[in-house]
């Protein structure tokens, strides 16, 4: 019986065919069945018959009639996929899949604005700018500065005063003075002649945040852009036309050139541009193409790259960080380790914040008098006096990772809200100075640091997954499942957690550390920026997976502990992981599962479950509880995030 695999909406269906006469169409519409079947709300569709879609192969994506036989237009076991009429291309290529297959999305075009002033943008605010959460629209004072700004250019170009990059060449072409007639070539040559990036394009949320951190940028008035040509920017973002952006190129100095040079080209109608409607398509066809006058140089100077990417790497850093405690102490649970080394008096004679927050935690999940832990009591008068150090010193190892993140998260806002632009135009004065604010050293530094930090993360993660694996040291069955030798369980899992702490270690290499000459020697000292904001974020997805295996592992642990039962809190986390994995009982397919796991960190599940019951801990434990690192959740923002504080019953 021939078989096809359909992909709909980021899933894969097989829907096997009995008839070779039945036609593509049928096909289609046995996998939206199929697809809304396994939907608890049916996919937000009432009935199959509502849903009008077309159905392409994979290979090569061309198109398919609805009337053409299976038989004749397609092999045993192709894969294809639906198209639902109204969803939006996402661009990112899935490298388990087919190749040529990506993923279709509900774009949902947001109703709330961000108002930008250049001096109060976020970390959190501009991943939800990339996230396409929100519009952005300009305060009247950021107008009036972006106005104010812009006469003095006008009178630049006006007197024809010499001035670099707005009458004169870049870089080494700095002396020589460009002609009035040829100053819209001048800018719109720089955009392309510095459009030479390569690699793969960001993806549509990296390239928002893009935008949005140049939109911020130049709403701060030291750019010299004019009003108009600012809110076309602005009405750009806010349709979600991006551009395309390799990810390489950057040496972050004179700020990242190539990248924000992609980033302008798109708005001059050429190169590529994405949209929730076209996908990728020619500029000219996604946006129309504008007179931009004298702006070349203020769209494409300055260190949003590394910045925006930074960004994204602190807050997944943050995310990442409050979660593995949270994993730990699971851990710690499973291995039948003691609370004592979280012990309030130990930590106040060492206090750093971090260190602080972590022990505080751990007390606020572990056994308790608020939540009492049976697996606890049952090894209560063991004679073990002390616990590995992958258990024990969680608080110091957990805890300068989330000093860390707070020291790049202060770095990185002051960013965000920095003008790095050359020349700086200071509307106050009348004048452009040159200076060197495109350099990004800060946050080149800065993100080889977060890397090396959160690293650690899983460094110890990993250790930890060797003690839950080994029978010598759990107490448990060997890697996890019964019938070992017949089954494997969690051995290779492990390997991959360890295979990715070894890789992190490469990456760890600060980038920072290195420079080469550019520019014929004009730009003789570089940040390489770029890389560090990349490999940061490589380091930190990284992270995320060791800790989802170990997540994975410490809930298999808890199924050989049973009956027994671990707190209250730590109960929710198994039964959350257990809502997307279940139990493993003998072999089975574990990609899937771990990326399930990964996924629940990812959307930081795994906090909000617990994070009801450490506030309730702290609430009730005021005078030992220190103030929270920049990194933990606060009361205030608890009770923004309306995050439902347990009653004591529920305790």
């Amino acid at each position: 019986m021939p078989r096809y695999t359909v992909h709909v909406r980021g899933e894969w269906l097989a829907v096997p065919c009995s008839d070779g006469q039945l036609t593509v169409g049928w096909l289609g519409r046995e996998a939206v069945r199929r697809y809304m079947k396994n939907k608890p709300d049916n996919g937000g569709f009432t009935s199959v018959d509502e849903v009008h879609f077309l159905v392409r192969r994979c290979k090569g994506l061309g198109l398919l009639d609805s009337e053409d036989l299976l038989d004749v237009a397609l092999e045993d076991n192709e894969f294809v996929e639906v198209v639902i009429e109204g969803d939006a291309m996402s661009p990112d290529f899935i490298p388990s899949q087919p190749e040529g297959v990506y993923l279709y999305s509900k774009y949902r075009e947001p109703e709330k604005y961000i108002a930008l002033d250049g001096d109060s943008l976020n970390t959190e605010d501009l991943v939800n700018l990339g996230k396409g959460h929100y519009k952005i629209k300009l305060t009247s004072t950021a107008e009036k500065r972006v106005q104010k700004s812009r006469e003095v250019i006008d009178s630049i170009i006006r007197e024809k005063t010499v001035v670099y990059g707005i009458t004169t060449g870049f870089g080494k072409f700095a002396r020589t003075v460009i002609p009035v007639s040829k100053l819209q070539e001048l800018q719109v040559n720089l955009v392309r002649s510095h459009s030479s990036g390569v690699g793969k394009p960001l993806s549509p949320e990296r390239c928002r945040m893009l935008l949005a951190l140049r939109i911020n940028v130049l709403a701060k008035g030291y750019s010299g852009i004019s009003l108009e040509t600012l809110k076309q920017v602005i009405e750009v973002f806010n349709a979600s036309c991006l551009s395309y952006v390799p990810e390489k190129g950057t040496v972050g100095a004179s700020g990242d050139l190539a990248p924000l040079s992609h980033l302008a080209l798109g708005l001059i109608g050429e190169g590529k541009m994405w949209s929730p409607k076209s996908g990728w398509a020619d500029a000219k066809y996604v946006r129309l193409a504008w007179q931009l006058l004298a702006i070349g140089l203020a769209l494409i100077n300055g260190t949003q790259m590394i910045t925006s990417l930074g960004c994204e790497a602190v807050e997944r850093a943050s995310a990442i960080a409050r979660q593995a405690d949270i994993v730990a102490a699971l851990t710690l649970e499973v291995l039948k380790g003691t609370t004592k080394a979280f012990d309030t008096d130990i930590h106040a004679v060492r206090p750093h914040r971090g260190q602080i927050e972590v022990a505080f935690r751990f007390r606020s999940l572990l056994d308790s008098d608020h939540h009492p832990s049976e697996i606890a009591e049952s090894h209560r008068f063991c004679d073990r006096v002390q616990d590995a150090y992958t258990l024990r010193c969680c608080p110091q190892v957990h805890g300068v990772v989330n000093d860390t993140i707070a020291f790049v998260k202060d770095i990185i806002t002051t960013e965000l809200n920095s003008a790095t632009d050359n020349p700086m135009v200071f509307a106050s004065r009348g004048e452009t100075i040159s200076g060197g604010n495109f350099h990004g050293e800060y946050p080149a530094k800065a993100l080889d640091y977060l890397a090396i930090g959160v690293h650690e993360l899983a460094a110890i993660s990993e250790r930890r997954i060797e003690r839950l694996c080994n029978p010598s040291l759990s107490e448990l069955p060997a890697f996890l499942v019964a019938e070992g030798g017949l089954n494997s369980g969690f051995m290779i899992a492990h390997c991959t957690a360890a295979a990715l702490v070894s890789e992190n270690k490469a990456l760890c290499h600060p980038s920072s550390v290195d420079s080469l000459s550019t520019s014929a020697a004009t730009e003789d000292h570089v940040s390489m920026g770029g890389w560090a904001a990349r490999k940061a974020l490589r380091v930190i997805e990284h992270v995320e997976q060791v800790l989802a295996i170990e997540l994975l592992a410490a809930c298999q642990g808890i199924e050989f502990l049973r009956p027994l039962k671990t707190t209250t809190p730590l109960e929710k986390v198994y039964d959350l992981v257990r809502s997307v994995v279940r139990p493993w009982i003998k072999d089975r397919f574990m990609a899937p599962d771990i990326e399930a796991a990964h996924r629940l960190l990812l959307e930081q599940k795994v906090w909000e479950v617990a994070v009801p019951y450490i506030e309730k801990y702290r609430m009730e434990h005021i005078p030992e509880s220190r103030p929270l690192s920049p990194t933990a959740f606060s009361l205030e923002s608890l009770c923004k995030n309306s995050i439902k504080i347990p009653e004591s019953e529920d305790l």
